[in-house]
């Protein structure tokens, strides 16, 4: 089996927070709006993992999703070239680790939040994950590992 990839995805908690995605058990991640973004919901697979991060209010990385499809058209806009993808809870970070939090530590400079932080979709390296998730006092479960 391939690994895993990982990621980072934005939602602000007054539009869409990740308590709601462990209400709903799934939902389509739809109204990306940037030609980057787009390109890399086009890259997720089945299984990858994303660090999922309350943007303007709170700023914290909350959780972790686990993506449950292929990419595919975005229903929200029918007859235009974007995507979408099916996202799934996989587990709250017990200590949310803040944007503050990730902008002090060296390890992170990197960071996408740092790097790119307009940018509502993008990779995390695999150290970055273990990282921010280690911050954040959680781990996956075992199950969900592959």
């Amino acid at each position: 089996m391939a690994k895993p990839q990982y990621w980072l995805i934005k939602s602000e908690p007054s539009v869409y927070p990740y308590s709601q995605l462990e209400k709903d058990g799934r939902t389509s991640w739809t109204g990306v709006r940037s030609f980057e973004a787009r390109n890399n919901l086009r890259a997720m697979k089945p299984g990858d993992l994303c660090l999922f991060y309350h943007s303007n209010e709170g700023k914290a990385v909350v959780g972790v999703a686990r993506v449950l499809s292929n990419p595919g058209p975005d229903p929200t806009a029918p007859g235009e070239d974007w995507a979408s993808v099916d996202m799934g809870p996989l587990v709250p970070v017990q200590e949310p680790v803040t944007l503050s939090t990730i902008k002090s530590t060296r390890e992170l400079k990197d960071f996408p939040l740092i790097t790119r932080s307009r940018l509502s979709v993008a990779p995390v390296s695999p150290e970055h994950f273990k990282l921010v998730l280690e911050m954040g006092g959680t781990r996956i479960p075992r199950a969900s590992s592959r």
